[in-house]
């Protein structure tokens, strides 16, 4: 018999993000209205509501209108700054142009959005679900789906605590928590470990295109307050990235004389020696934006991994007793760079369909009524108008692939659907050998502009227990060493963004694969990009990793 306590709720929600907040409070507001009662609680493996939260961000309100009208007048911290510029410029080395606004789609153009923080978002609309009776636990991660004897899913349960590295029970030690619900929302953000895990047990992928990524990195700097311009929104494309990658950067002025800067790297590069990390270090200092950061002073760093695949690549969205929102299921718009509208959209729709089959009585069947609402909302118009854009990219490269993905969503616009919807390929399957490439040029940081990751990493306070399994596992701990090395001078080393892998003793002829788990900041770049999908991230204790602070 178990040792674990259980509770029971009618809805039980993984993940504090935009979406798992949006749907919690839509059941409530649903309940309220009808005038019954909704068990309703929320998982967070944050230390707190908005630690693990990071975006750009530039966010449409247009979901958030629908959920809490009132919003602007409530105290939210994002109608601090409206966008009052879009500029949108191509990089080429030591230069950089203005792409002519005419030339973008209308709904690029930013017009009505706001940009700030989107953990600081979350943490009003935490503020918001509690003030209705959701309850909201942080530092508690869900480690295990559970699930009736028929295979229907059941709720979660959390992780134990008090577990050592070598597996063994501390004094502290205290088993999880198991939360059995009607409906479980599966709300952990891009590849969030669950998810894959649902996506697997009811094969939900089978019909889409892969899933594919980017990996954003940002940070935040103190500007010269002469050089800030409080909602000037700056997108770049082009330099430092080249024939064998793509992706681009942003540079947001926030509020307090903030500059929100990040790079985003599309994880289908080719040459194994790319550093992400350090393509955006190099971005930084193309003159431009090395002239907007003279004077200033980084205050915060971090890293995500974010959905690229678009609408053929969402799975299906429910299975007996639950549902994926969010960026679990992947409804980022990515020429917008934009998806807390859509996570927040799903995450109602799913809300809806929840509360009207608890009010029937129903009980851990698939709510269909979801991907239905899903279909006949402005959500999947908006997501059908881009869903070739990734692909021309990919295909065609950044100028002709750019030019021909604006004339879809040019055609798309004014009403001429395109007769076609293009294809992905898995990220991890596109690195070639490290022999048939040429390593790139990074410069060494220099501490004022430019920085290390191990630097970088102080300042996401990110913190795990030491004495705790590690989290960052191997299905094989030989291919690392006998097959990433010798074929790609395990990439491991590269893409992580925050140092987490090593390989040592090379020279000696003796080389190990070292992971610094204390490091991990929880982008899941390493569950995705790995080659042979050989590691897989899961869980740490509750409360570990980053502490993002207005991030």
């Amino acid at each position: 018999m178990s040792e674990r306590e259980s509770m029971p709720y009618d809805v039980v929600i993984v993940g504090a993000g935009p979406a798992g907040l949006s749907a919690a409070i839509r059941l409530k507001q649903l309940a309220a209205e009808q005038g019954g009662e909704l068990a309703v609680c929320v998982l967070e493996k944050g230390s707190e509501v908005g630690a693990h939260i990071l975006s750009g961000a530039v966010i449409d309100p247009i979901a958030l209108d629908e959920l809490l009208p009132d919003w602007r007048e409530d105290g939210c911290p994002l109608a601090e700054v409206p966008v009052t510029e879009n500029l949108h410029w191509i990089l080429s080395a030591g230069k950089h142009r203005n792409l002519p606004h005419a030339l973008t789609p209308p709904f690029m153009h930013n017009k009505g959005t706001y940009t700030g923080s989107l953990g600081n978002l979350c943490r009003w609309l935490a503020g918001k679900a509690e003030e209705l009776g959701v309850e909201i636990f942080p530092g508690f991660a869900a480690a295990e789906i559970l699930f009736h004897e028929d295979g229907r899913v059941k709720g979660v349960a959390t992780g134990d605590m008090g577990i050592a590295r070598d597996g063994t029970r501390k004094p502290d030690y205290q088993p999880g928590l198991e939360l059995h619900a009607k409906y479980t929302f599966f709300a952990e953000g891009v590849r969030g470990h669950l998810s894959k895990e649902i996506i697997r047990q009811f094969d939900l992928a089978r019909d889409s295109q892969p899933q594919v990524y980017g990996l954003g990195i940002k940070e935040l700097w103190d500007i010269d307050p002469a050089k800030h311009v409080p909602g000037r929104v700056i997108h770049t494309q082009g330099w430092p990235l080249g024939h064998d990658a793509n992706g681009g950067g942003f540079i947001y002025h926030q509020a307090g004389g903030q500059v929100a800067l990040g790079f985003v790297t599309w994880l289908n590069y080719t040459n194994p020696y790319i550093s992400p990390f350090q393509e955006m270090q190099k971005w930084k200092t193309h003159p431009v934006i090395a002239e907007l950061l003279k004077g200033g002073k980084r205050v915060s760093y971090g890293a995500r991994a974010i959905n690229d695949g678009g609408l053929q690549a969402i799975p299906k969205l429910t299975f007996p007793g639950g549902v994926l929102v969010g960026c679990s299921a992947g409804f980022l718009n990515v020429p917008r760079i934009k998806g807390t509208h859509g996570a927040m959209k799903s995450a109602m729709l799913a809300a809806e369909a929840a509360f009207a089959a608890v009010q029937a009585g129903r009980e851990g069947d698939e709510l269909t009524d979801y991907p239905e609402a899903f279909r006949a909302s402005w959500l999947y118009k908006e997501l059908s108008t881009v869903r070739n854009v990734v692909p021309l990219v990919k295909k065609y490269g950044d100028t002709l692939g750019s030019g021909l993905a604006g004339a879809t969503m040019w055609a798309e616009h004014l009403g001429l659907k395109m007769p076609f919807t293009m294809k992905h390929k898995p990220d991890h399957e596109s690195l070639w050998r490290k022999d048939q490439v040429k390593k790139p040029d990074y410069p060494k940081p220099d501490g004022v502009l430019t920085f290390d990751r191990l630097s970088s990493v102080f300042l996401s306070n990110t913190n795990h227990e030491e004495d705790q399994p590690v989290h960052l596992t191997l299905k094989n701990a030989d291919v690392p060493i006998e097959h990433n090395l010798p074929l790609f001078d395990e990439p491991a080393q590269r893409y992580c963004p925050a140092g987490v892998y090593e390989v040592v003793g090379v020279e000696e002829g003796d080389p190990k694969f070292v992971i610094n788990a204390q490091n991990c900041v929880h982008c899941k770049t390493c569950d995705i990009k790995d080659p042979t999908q050989n590691i897989n991230w899961v869980v740490p204790e509750g409360g570990g990793g980053p502490n993002y602070p207005n991030m």
